[in-house]
C-alpha cells in the first residue's frame, strides 16, 4: 500500500520538537508487514532536517516532497489514552499536483489527513478514479483547520466519506461523527464498507456488512508516551488489508505490533510524564 499524508512538527509535553504526522510512523508498520509499500509526505524544505532520522532508518520506503508549510501541533498528556492538543500551524492540501508528483502505484493508498483540509472531497474522487481502494483516518473529517486549542467538530463535507473504502475513528472522534455513541446505525448512515472504531488499550470494533465485532488489544500497555500509535495500527491495518487478510486477523496483527511498539518506548524510557 501507499500512505499520504503531511508531516508534522510536533512539541510533546514541552519538549524540543519531534517528527510527527503519520510518515513518521507508518514505516515500522510497512517495514514489519512487508510487501510492496511506500509514504509520501509533504513538508517544508527548512523542516526537513528534522526528519532525516527517518530517511536514513527507512530508505527508499519514506519519500518527503516539498510543500510551503509543515503541520505543527502541541501535544500535553493527561494521562496514557488522553491529552491535550493544538495547532501551531495549517498544513499543505494534496490537490491533483501533489497526488500526480506522489504517483501512487498500489491498490490500497491510506490517507492520512491532519486536519480537515488536508484531502479535499476531489482529491478522494481522483483517487478513487485511479482505480485504488482508499482508507482514510477519522481525525481529518472531525479536526478543524484553525490554529490554536484544537477544535473537534462533526462538519465535515458529506460527499467526504463517498470515495473511502475503509474509515478508521478514534474513540474520541467517533463519538464526534455520532454526536454520541457510534452505533450500527451510525455506521450505516455514513455509508463506508468499513469502518474500525479503535478504543485505545480496550481494542477495537469492527463495522462491516451490516455487523459489529469487537477485537481485544493484544496486551495493555501502560504509562506509555502513546503518540503515533494510532497511525501505527492503523497503516499495519491497512498493509494487512492490502496483503489479503481479513479485517479481524489485521486488526488484531495491528494491536500487536503496537503493544510491541509501546513496550519498547517503556524500555527505552519514553513514558507518560503525568
Amino acid at each position: 500500500m501507499t500512505v499520504l499524508g503531511n508531516l508534522a512538527v510536533d512539541v510533546i509535553d514541552g519538549a524540543p520538537p519531534s517528527p510527527g504526522g503519520c510518515a513518521s510512523f507508518a514505516g515500522v508498520a510497512l517495514e514489519a508487514v512487508g510487501g510492496p509499500g511506500r509514504i509520501v509526505a509533504l513538508g517544508a524544505p527548512d523542516d526537513h532536517a528534522l526528519f532525516d532520522p527517518l530517511l536514513a532508518r527507512f530508505g527508499d520506503l519514506v519519500h518527503i516532497l516539498p510543500s510551503r508549510v509543515t503541520s505543527g501541533f502541541r501535544l500535553d498528556y493527561v494521562d496514557t489514552n488522553h491529552r491535550r492538543m493544538s495547532v501551531d500551524a495549517i498544513g499543505p492540501v494534496w490537490g491533483p499536483a501533489e497526488i500526480e508528483a506522489a504517483d501512487p502505484d498500489t491498490t490500497w493508498v491510506h490517507l492520512a489527513p491532519l486536519l480537515r483540509t488536508d484531502f479535499p472531497p476531489d482529491t478522494l474522487a481522483l483517487l478513487a478514479a485511479r482505480g485504488h481502494r482508499v482508507a482514510y483516518d477519522g481525525q481529518g473529517l472531525v479536526r478543524a483547520d484553525r490554529v490554536g486549542p484544537l477544535l473537534e467538530d462533526p462538519h465535515f463535507p458529506p460527499d467526504l466519506l463517498e470515495h473511502i473504502a475503509m474509515l478508521k475513528l478514534a474513540e474520541d472522534e467517533a463519538v464526534v461523527v455520532a454526536n454520541g455513541q457510534f452505533d450500527l446505525a451510525t455506521a450505516r448512515r455514513l455509508g463506508v464498507p468499513e469502518i474500525v472504531v479503535t478504543f485505545g488499550s480496550e481494542g477495537c470494533d469492527i463495522y462491516t456488512d451490516g455487523v459489529v465485532q469487537r477485537v481485544p488489544a493484544a496486551w495493555r500497555v501502560d504509562g506509555v508516551q502513546t503518540t503515533g500509535a494510532g497511525d501505527m495500527f492503523t497503516a499495519c491495518y491497512v498493509a494487512h488489508r492490502a496483503a489479503g487478510d481479513g479485517p479481524v486477523d489485521s486488526a488484531r496483527h495491528a494491536s500487536e505490533l503496537v503493544a510491541r511498539e509501546l513496550d519498547k518506548r517503556v524500555r527505552q524510557g519514553i513514558v507518560d510524564p503525568v
